[in-house]
């Protein structure tokens, strides 16, 4: 398995949920906010986890592909510990290291020699909008999926049907978190008509005024609530 472009970095991230039946209401306030257009996203992720055999602790590596480029190409990404600290519980953006470096096609086949097995294999589908505000951030709206069969990406079902998940990340340094959170932090309330964004783990639910934000939403194109 050949590696490149490794980078280790923190992320700062919060989730949420939405009902499928507003998110087209979403992505025009997303439209409206971010001023870029959006990205479709269909991706691939393997979840490998290491054998009891290799050690006391368990690790976990995802192996991401973006089916979405002409010639998809592999990630490892490791996800670490989250910031802690009194500091850490008084925000409500996750902050964490993350580790990723590009592989070549093989990496699978090397991490079950390595003793990996394949826990758990997903497809995401949907949509990203990337641009800067106050940080690089990133925002995406995807269904999450499961497979039926072994790599059977065509045969891939909802794993929460009617419910899509969105998460807004921006990548960050020990010395500007600070900002970076801010800046997350800011950028949430906009969405707050139409869903709670929180860190991951942190089940929030749906948002009782989703209904009438994304009806006001699709009326007027979004110039309401922006």
């Amino acid at each position: 398995m050949s590696s490149r472009l490794e980078s280790t970095f923190h992320e700062c991230v919060v989730q949420g949920i939405i009902e499928t039946q507003h998110v087209e209401a979403l992505e025009i306030l997303l439209q409206g906010l971010c001023g870029v257009h959006r990205e479709r996203l269909r991706i691939h992720e393997l979840c490998l986890k290491s054998s009891p055999n290799l050690g006391n602790g368990t690790s976990e590596f995802w192996l991401v592909s973006d089916l979405e480029q002409p010639e998809p190409t592999w990630t490892v990404r490791h996800i670490g510990g989250a910031m802690r600290g009194a500091g850490a519980d008084q925000i409500s953006v996750l902050v964490r290291s993350v580790a990723e470096s590009r592989v070549s096609k093989n990496a699978l086949r090397l991490f079950y020699a390595l003793g990996y097995r394949l826990d758990h294999e997903l497809l995401r589908v949907g949509f990203s909008f990337h641009f800067q505000r106050g940080a690089q951030i990133t925002v995406t709206v995807s269904s999450v999926n499961k497979m039926l069969k072994l790599h059977a990406i065509d045969e891939a079902v909802p794993v929460t049907p009617g419910i899509q998940l969105v998460e807004v990340t921006a990548p960050a340094s020990g010395e500007n978190y600070t900002e970076v959170v801010a800046a997350i932090t800011s950028f949430c309330e906009h969405l707050a008509p139409l869903l709670h964004l929180s860190k991951p783990g942190v089940l929030t639910g749906v948002v009782p005024t989703a209904a009438a934000a994304a009806a006001s939403l699709m009326s007027d194109g979004g110039g309401t609530i922006l």
